[in-house]
């Protein structure tokens, strides 16, 4: 089992930055790829940002140099740094960790998520 909790949310102009933090306990050592997604109000989750344990990362077209995702993996934390936010970055931001499993599948654990809210 793997736990996560989030944090650094809140209320930004458009234009200003806030950074989001993710602290994973449990079985840590299982996790492979972490990231985080959001959700705005009526619709889906998309992809934010994800990052190995390698430091390889992927990020979601409307975020694209703006955001930057990383990991201390001392600390067993990730981090989500969001730049230049827009009113549109509005939405619940959920923590994401993966643990593989055989045969190329694994198991997806998710935080409570943290309500990111940016005023035009």
């Amino acid at each position: 089992q793997v736990q996560l909790v989030e944090s650094g949310g809140g209320l930004v102009q458009a234009g200003g930055s806030l950074r989001l933090s993710c602290v994973a306990s449990g079985n840590i050592f299982s996790i492979n790829t972490m990231g985080w997604y959001r959700q705005a109000p009526g619709k889906l989750r998309e992809l934010v940002a994800t990052i190995t344990t390698g430091g390889t990362t992927n990020y979601g077209e409307t975020v694209k140099g703006r955001f930057g995702v990383s990991r201390d993996n001392a600390k067993n934390t990730l981090y989500l740094q969001m730049n230049s936010l827009k009113p549109e970055d509005t939405a619940v931001y959920y923590c994401n960790a993966r643990v593989p499993l055989p045969g190329g599948n694994y198991v997806p654990y998710w935080g409570q998520g943290t309500q990111v809210t940016v005023s035009s």
